[in-house]
């Protein structure tokens, strides 16, 4: 292949029938250069150590034909034109060069001058200038952003990334490195649209959903760790044909004429995931694993027990801090009630739990605790052995239904909120202590008000020790509140039929599930859907479900 290379020199550029686009590389001296050297390393290892230079040579000949990769430092570029978005040959060659730089003089033996290993520093100083020439703008902005929006930008970020590292690596010159944490940092999320650009990663973050690929669009397959094109200049996006966004742009807000990034099915220019980018992302992400594990301090002791459970917590799914679905691998499922003002259903759903010989959660708020009408409730489900949990103290709205992010209670507001519940939680588990019933302990679970919180939310609850949960998404079982006058509204039939079609549809069923229902809708609501609670248990009975409560569900510690 280097023969052909040498033998025929130039770039080779795809052809395009039906689509308007190519990938349209130019460069080509970068990819001879790693050749060479590789070339090198191989005929070194076959000769033991006897090298023959004339690869070495022709190597550093390629690498100063192209000193920077094009893209460096300007504002575009056309579609893959400098192919890879990195220079590997620089890096390989200055391996090789800093290797006999430090060893013996003349012990390559065919080179007589020992100058010639200090182009070491040389090719470690093209990595430098190239950073420079990005380090120029990106010190203008606050994420010091200096690489293009062009096509593919994402994959640019991690390459870059990847240039800075390696430049340290070679160099041991820290000056760059908040820039390379910066392109780092881009790619989870510290970007306009706060956002990591991996799906899946990380798991309780936000996160692609809805990416421009066949595999989730027509199956919901989860693609975690696929790096996303990223973010286009708004221009090229206006021009590129059969973009259609399928739903409403969740970041509409952070959109500007100069940038745009959606998170739609339908936006094949910012949102489809991408093998090569993805290739550098695990290079970048073994890359900085490699070098943690040399800062570490001392040994870490690990127990069997230790080890299963953070396995066991690296199954569970996250959404905003908050855990939403146990392990999707085991047949095992949690029934979750909650309840603030309504508790029409409790005597039917305890009476059907006992029967059914199932245990489930229960998140009630501090107004509903305080309640002496819920007293002989409480009293049965804690006895029957079910898990009591915290719903807020007075059913607060944390963060506004339309702008997530937009917070409605102060952190003072949120702590008086989250312990009004703990003083009866906390007499309900000191009675735990009376051996005349199995009433199962109060462990430090939070599900909060309306099923709605945001980071800040969940970050808050965690400070306190405490663990905030909610529902799995994907049936209506939360919708079982709803009554006619509501145009979100939900039949019984409907919801039930939600659950089931789920179950049958999707390949791990509903394993792991968090399924919410509410112990009270109100008078509005004539058709109960707790009513359906006997024949939902015993399918899921029938279907080899195991039920637990939420602590057994997600135990976390």
């Amino acid at each position: 292949a280097l023969q052909l290379a040498l033998d025929k020199p130039g770039a080779t550029q795809t052809a395009s029938v039906r689509s308007p686009y190519i990938y349209a590389e130019d460069n080509w001296v970068d990819d001879v250069e790693l050749a060479t050297v590789a070339v090198h390393t191989m005929v070194n290892h076959s000769l033991n150590g006897r090298e023959n230079g004339c690869y070495l040579v022709k190597s550093l000949d390629y690498a100063r034909q192209e000193k920077i990769t094009p893209w460096l430092g300007t504002d575009t570029a056309a579609h893959y034109q400098w192919y890879p978005f990195i220079n590997l040959g620089h890096y390989e060659l200055a391996k090789e060069l800093k290797t006999k730089k430090n060893g013996p003089e003349n012990e390559a033996g065919y080179h007589k001058d020992p100058g010639f290993w200090n182009n070491f520093d040389t090719v470690t100083g093209y990595y430098k200038k190239g950073i420079e020439s990005v380090w120029n703008k990106a010190r203008q902005n606050a994420f010091y952003r200096g690489v293009p929006f062009i096509w593919c930008s994402n994959n640019l970020t991690a390459s870059f990334a990847i240039q800075c590292y390696w430049y340290r690596q070679l160099s041991d010159d820290k000056t760059f490195l908040p820039l390379e944490q910066a392109n780092f940092d881009w790619l989870f999320g510290c970007n306009p649209w706060g956002t990591s650009m991996v799906y899946g990663l990380p798991s309780w973050g936000d996160t692609p959903v809805d990416p421009h690929s066949a595999f989730t669009h027509l199956k919901n397959y989860p693609i975690d760790g696929g790096l996303v094109d990223g973010p286009v200049y708004g221009n090229i996006y206006k021009n590129l044909i059969g973009i259609t966004l399928k739903d409403p742009d969740e970041y509409a807000e952070f959109q500007s004429d100069l940038v745009v990034y959606h998170d739609d099915y339908g936006d094949y220019s910012t949102n489809e995931p991408t093998m090569d980018g993805t290739a550098s992302l695990i290079y970048l992400l073994a890359a900085k694993e490699n070098e943690a594990a040399h800062y570490t301090v001392k040994p870490r002791v690990f127990s069997m027990q230790a080890t299963s459970q953070n396995s066991l917590k690296d199954k569970f799914t996250y959404s905003h801090g908050g855990i939403i679905r146990g392990d999707s691998t085991q047949k095992k499922i949690a029934l979750v009630f909650t309840g603030h003002e309504y508790a029409e259903g409790g005597d039917f759903i305890a009476q059907t739990l006992k029967q059914q010989k199932t245990k489930a959660s229960f998140f009630f708020t501090g107004d509903f605790y305080n309640n002496p009408e819920r007293d002989q409730l409480i009293n049965k489900l804690r006895k029957d052995g079910h898990f009591l949990g915290n719903h807020s103290g007075h059913h607060l709205l944390y963060c506004d239904w339309k702008k997530r992010d937009s917070l409605l209670v102060s952190h003072e507001e949120f702590d008086t909120d989250l312990f009004g519940p703990y003083e009866r939680l906390g007499h309900l588990a000191e009675d735990v202590k009376n051996p005349s019933g199995p009433s199962k302990p109060f462990n430090h679970y939070f599900l909060p008000p309306y099923e709605w919180y945001n980071d800040s939310i969940a970050a808050w609850t965690k400070q306190r020790g405490i663990q905030l949960v909610n529902f799995t998404p994907g049936t209506l079982s939360n919708a079982d509140y709803t009554s006619l006058k509501d145009k979100n509204y939900r039949s019984s039939e409907t919801i039930y039929n939600s659950i089931i079609n789920y179950e049958k549809s999707h390949p791990a069923g509903l394993n792991g599930f968090i399924l919410l229902m509410h112990i009270g809708a109100g008078p509005e609501r004539i058709d109960k859907f707790y009513k359906r609670l006997p024949e939902l248990v015993k399918y899921l009975s029938g279907r080899g479900y195991q039920f637990q409560t939420i602590d057994e569900l997600i135990k976390t510690n």
